[in-house]
């Protein structure tokens, strides 16, 4: 989270993986929003931070 968005934070939550759920939900929706046409799998894993390892 960046230093904005934490100072906009209500210090009284502190349910860590919630907020964290909340952030990935948002950066989805507006990965969504942004899009001209459905986005790909190997897109939605890129929005969500989900690397993908070498197969062989």
């Amino acid at each position: 989270m960046d230093a904005v968005r934490q100072a906009n934070v209500d210090l009284r939550v502190h349910d860590r993986v919630a907020l964290d759920e909340i952030e990935l939900y948002s950066e989805m929706l507006s990965a969504v929003a942004s899009a001209e046409r459905p986005l790909t799998v190997d897109e939605i894993d890129m929005v969500l931070g989900i690397g993908h390892t070498a197969q062989s």
